[in-house]
């Protein structure tokens, strides 16, 4: 390539760069920004919410599950104590 091709591409690079610059920071682009992370922050409070539930089932479940084995536990326990009791006759 030669220089004038080189020195061609770097000066529309430059004024395509430049115009760019201008466009991400017009009045319209701050609008379409400001909008685009309104949305964003409305999405995470409601994946937050969301989370929190999950969570909350995960808690109620764990309890559910430690109190369904301390039964078992002491079903096994009593079971255990009338097996060893001595039979009289």
């Amino acid at each position: 390539m030669r220089v004038y091709g080189k020195i061609a591409l770097f000066l529309g690079g430059t004024l395509f760069g430049s115009a760019g610059f201008k466009i991400l920071g017009s009045k319209d682009a701050k609008k379409v920004y400001t909008h685009t992370t309104a949305a964003y922050l409305r999405c995470k409070d409601q994946v937050m919410q969301q989370v929190e539930t999950v969570q909350e089932n995960c808690a109620d479940i764990l309890a559910d599950a430690k109190a369904i084995n301390a039964a078992r536990a002491a079903e096994a326990e009593a079971a255990y104590i009338e097996d060893a009791a001595p039979v009289e006759g």
